[in-house]
């Protein structure tokens, strides 16, 4: 809801422990309740701003104004919601096609068209070498600094400054083929080369029966 232009794919899994009707009502009632949300959203967005601008001070509040604006103004596009059965692999190949098929709208994604400069697709190619090789470790995790380096050691990829490295970066954590928290203080020197494994610690750590297993510890 902050980030202009998103577009987001509900989906609807455990179709398996459903009946047909029941998948059919859930999926109506999702739908129903994203679209209350997001006109709640606005009509409150639209209430600040009214409050702000009819205050007896508004210059005081010019900061708050601008960021509220900002906000009415990113636009949420919600696609259809896919209902999937985990555990059957055609429904998970069925996901693969449908997100597939939505990413390369050109609609919905305008930049699906840009051409990289060569040197990303240099730098995700050492990237891949790098998070496969024997001397990492399974988790993959990397300090920034000594994955610049390792990457400075390529011979065509010599002269690669650390601003343009995390340009790279950022759009490969997008894609997901890295997971890169620059945002987070204590993760901003850290860069993820297997995101799969962040995947299996969170599986570990957050379950729907997490509350009841820790009751049972004395």
């Amino acid at each position: 809801m902050r980030v202009p232009n998103s577009v987001v794919l509900p989906v609807g899994t455990h179709v398996d422990c459903c009946q047909e009707q029941e998948v059919a009502e859930k999926t109506h009632d999702i739908t129903a309740r994203i679209t209350a949300m997001l006109a709640e959203r606005k009509s409150n967005l639209a209430h600040f701003i009214d409050n702000l601008e009819g205050s007896e001070e508004p210059k005081f509040y010019v900061d708050q104004w601008e960021k509220l604006k900002e906000m009415e103004s990113c636009t949420l596009t919600i696609l259809n919601l896919v209902t999937v059965n985990c555990t059957d692999h055609c429904d998970i190949k069925k996901l693969e096609a449908t997100i597939l098929k939505h990413v390369k709208n050109e609609e919905l994604f305008p930049e699906v068209v840009r051409v990289l400069p060569p040197v990303y697709r240099q730098v995700e190619a050492a990237i891949v070498d790098i998070a496969q090789s024997e001397e990492i470790a399974n988790h993959g995790m990397m300090d920034l600094q000594y994955l610049v380096s390792k990457l400075c050691q390529c011979k065509h990829l010599a002269g690669l400054g650390r601003e343009l490295l995390q340009d790279i970066l950022r759009y490969l954590h997008r894609i997901g083929l890295v997971v890169w928290y620059e945002e987070i203080k204590h993760l901003e020197s850290t860069v993820f080369l297997q995101p799969t494994f962040l995947i299996t610690m969170f599986k570990l750590l957050v379950q729907h029966c997490l509350v009841q297993q820790l009751e049972t510890i004395s």
